[in-house]
């Protein structure tokens, strides 16, 4: 148990440490490719020490120019970010970014996403319900190729 007051090697607080991965939206022969690559770039970044350095100066810019400032730049780092995943657990309700809410289910061999948005945000949500499910379909159709080919392999 952390003791307030104490000297403890453990600190008080949450710290923000992120790492900025390309997203690349083009159509691929094999989808699957794309997910190998992103998994490398993934795996390299996280062995690498570009979460220290944007925790370390995330608390450098806040300590030189303030907490307005830091909240600043955190809001402008979330706004040009497309999906964010996190290890820490949560709030007990929803957060959505920029009235864009996604969820995935996923039983016996079907997916389900369900949409929710703000349409004076996103005006045109089923184009962006039917970019999903094309999406799907090649990685799924991609991933059937790639099965035969290992089973006949």
């Amino acid at each position: 148990m952390i003791v307030s007051g104490k000297n403890n090697d453990v600190a008080w607080g949450n710290q923000i440490g992120y790492i900025l991965l390309p997203f690349q939206l083009a159509v691929h022969d094999d989808p699957l490719a794309y997910v190998r690559k992103a998994k490398k770039t993934l795996d390299r970044k996280k062995s690498s020490l570009e979460v220290i350095f944007t925790c370390k100066i995330s608390e450098l810019f806040v300590k030189m120019f303030g907490l307005k400032a830091g909240a600043f730049i955190i809001g402008r780092m979330l706004t040009n970010t497309t999906t964010t995943f996190s290890n820490m657990v949560g709030p007990t309700e929803q957060v959505e970014f920029y009235a864009l809410i996604v969820h995935y289910q996923s039983y016996n061999g079907t997916i389900k996403v369900i949409l929710s948005v703000d349409e004076e945000i996103i005006p045109n949500y089923t184009q962006l319900l039917d970019d999903f499910v094309e999406s799907f379909r090649h990685i799924k159709d991609a991933a059937s190729r790639l099965s035969k080919h290992v089973k006949k392999g």
